[in-house]
């Protein structure tokens, strides 16, 4: 039997930037439903970001997510009793969505300081390409590198 489809939820644009890409890392940062507190962390962090780099926050954060977000992942598949890790490409949305997930697990792996100042940091190493997402990254395209012979098994 097939699995349900799935149906996307429509984020609303952020009341700052207007942006979706901006209301998606609020959501992602958010903890038991304090939207506010989440709005000022990531709000702060975008600030901090735009002054240390005298760069627009939303070409701060748009250029940050184009470097963590990956090109290939590696999907698990089952062929004759035997498990493969295949590469495949990954599609648009998926990229911002684990560019996203990447910055703030990297954010929360963190100790010793406030969260927006490690989101900020984050977001200006991201931009630099270093960092924990883009690191994440590298260590992703890596492994779809070496499960290259595997490729014929993508469908």
């Amino acid at each position: 039997m097939r699995r349900p489809v799935k149906h996307k939820t429509l984020v609303e644009p952020d009341t700052k930037y207007s942006s979706l890409l901006v209301a998606k890392f609020i959501n992602k940062i958010m903890y038991s439903g304090k939207k506010a507190i989440a709005m000022k962390i990531v709000y702060r962090a975008l600030e901090r970001a735009e002054k240390k780099l005298n760069k627009p926050a939303m070409e701060v954060l748009d250029q940050a997510i184009a470097n963590a977000a990956p090109q290939m992942e590696l999907k698990s598949r089952r062929i004759g009793g035997a498990n493969y890790q295949v590469p495949i490409e990954v599609k648009p949305e998926r990229k911002t969505t684990l560019a996203i997930r990447w910055i703030v697990a990297s954010v929360r792996g963190q100790k010793g300081k406030a969260t927006e100042e490690k989101l900020a940091e984050e977001l200006i190493n991201a931009f630099n390409n270093t960092g924990g997402a883009v690191k994440k990254k590298a260590d992703t395209h890596r492994m779809a590198e070496a499960n290259k012979a595997f490729a014929h098994f993508a469908w």
